[in-house]
Protein backbone atom coordinates (compact mmCIF):
# COMPACT_ATOMS: atom_id res chain seq x y z
CA UNK A 1 0.00 0.00 0.00
CA UNK A 2 2.44 2.39 -0.95
CA UNK A 3 1.47 5.92 -1.12
CA UNK A 4 3.06 9.05 -3.56
CA UNK A 5 4.76 10.47 -0.82
CA UNK A 6 5.52 8.62 2.31
CA UNK A 7 7.34 10.75 4.89
CA UNK A 8 5.62 9.99 8.08
CA UNK A 9 7.40 6.94 10.32
CA UNK A 10 5.91 4.62 13.07
CA UNK A 11 8.63 2.97 15.13
CA UNK A 12 8.08 0.00 17.58
CA UNK A 13 9.77 -2.92 19.56
CA UNK A 14 8.40 -6.27 18.83
CA UNK A 15 10.56 -9.86 19.97
CA UNK A 16 12.60 -11.38 17.72
CA UNK A 17 9.88 -14.65 16.96
CA UNK A 18 7.12 -11.82 15.96
CA UNK A 19 9.64 -10.17 13.90
CA UNK A 20 10.42 -13.55 12.05
CA UNK A 21 6.62 -14.56 12.04
CA UNK A 22 6.23 -10.90 9.77
CA UNK A 23 8.56 -11.61 8.13
CA UNK A 24 7.30 -14.72 6.65
CA UNK A 25 4.09 -13.65 6.46
CA UNK A 26 4.89 -10.58 4.29
CA UNK A 27 7.30 -13.04 1.99
CA UNK A 28 4.34 -14.97 1.45
CA UNK A 29 2.42 -12.57 0.64
CA UNK A 30 4.81 -11.06 -1.80
CA UNK A 31 5.16 -8.16 -0.10
CA UNK A 32 7.98 -6.14 1.74
CA UNK A 33 7.65 -6.17 5.27
CA UNK A 34 6.82 -2.39 5.03
CA UNK A 35 3.88 -3.11 2.65
CA UNK A 36 2.76 -5.47 5.11
CA UNK A 37 2.83 -3.57 7.59
CA UNK A 38 1.22 -0.25 6.76
CA UNK A 39 -1.80 -2.59 4.53
CA UNK A 40 -2.46 -4.43 7.45
CA UNK A 41 -2.45 -1.76 10.24
CA UNK A 42 -4.11 0.63 7.95
CA UNK A 43 -7.07 -2.17 6.90
CA UNK A 44 -7.40 -3.20 10.89
CA UNK A 45 -7.35 0.40 11.81
CA UNK A 46 -9.96 1.31 9.24
CA UNK A 47 -11.90 -1.64 10.20
CA UNK A 48 -11.61 -0.55 14.45
CA UNK A 49 -12.73 2.92 13.43
CA UNK A 50 -15.95 1.41 11.48
CA UNK A 51 -16.83 -0.55 14.39
CA UNK A 52 -17.07 1.60 16.63
CA UNK A 53 -19.36 4.36 14.63
CA UNK A 54 -21.93 1.48 14.28
CA UNK A 55 -24.60 0.76 16.13
CA UNK A 56 -25.62 -2.58 16.38
CA UNK A 57 -28.94 -3.75 18.28
CA UNK A 58 -30.37 -6.96 18.83
CA UNK A 59 -33.52 -8.58 17.29
CA UNK A 60 -35.51 -7.27 19.81
CA UNK A 61 -34.06 -3.97 20.19
CA UNK A 62 -34.28 -3.40 16.35
CA UNK A 63 -38.10 -4.27 16.93
CA UNK A 64 -38.63 -1.89 19.76
CA UNK A 65 -36.72 0.87 17.45
CA UNK A 66 -38.81 0.41 14.84
CA UNK A 67 -42.31 0.05 16.88
CA UNK A 68 -41.46 3.57 17.72
CA UNK A 69 -40.96 4.61 14.40
CA UNK A 70 -43.73 3.55 13.50
CA UNK A 71 -46.23 4.59 16.32
CA UNK A 72 -49.17 6.17 15.72
CA UNK A 73 -48.41 8.96 18.06
CA UNK A 74 -44.89 9.60 16.54
CA UNK A 75 -44.36 12.69 15.08
CA UNK A 76 -41.58 14.70 13.20
CA UNK A 77 -40.12 17.87 15.18
CA UNK A 78 -39.49 20.87 13.52
CA UNK A 79 -35.79 20.41 12.64
CA UNK A 80 -36.78 16.74 10.86
CA UNK A 81 -39.45 18.45 9.13
CA UNK A 82 -36.71 21.24 7.66
CA UNK A 83 -34.22 18.57 6.93
CA UNK A 84 -36.65 16.63 5.05
CA UNK A 85 -37.56 19.61 2.89
CA UNK A 86 -34.01 20.63 2.20
CA UNK A 87 -33.20 17.29 1.14
CA UNK A 88 -36.15 16.88 -1.24
CA UNK A 89 -35.01 20.37 -3.16
CA UNK A 90 -31.56 18.88 -3.31
CA UNK A 91 -32.68 15.34 -4.49
CA UNK A 92 -35.18 17.24 -6.93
Amino acid sequence: MPTAKSEARINFRLSSELKQTIEDTAAEMGQSVSDFAVSTLVQTARKILHDQQVTRLSDRDRQHFLSILDGETTKPNDALVSAAKRYTKQVR
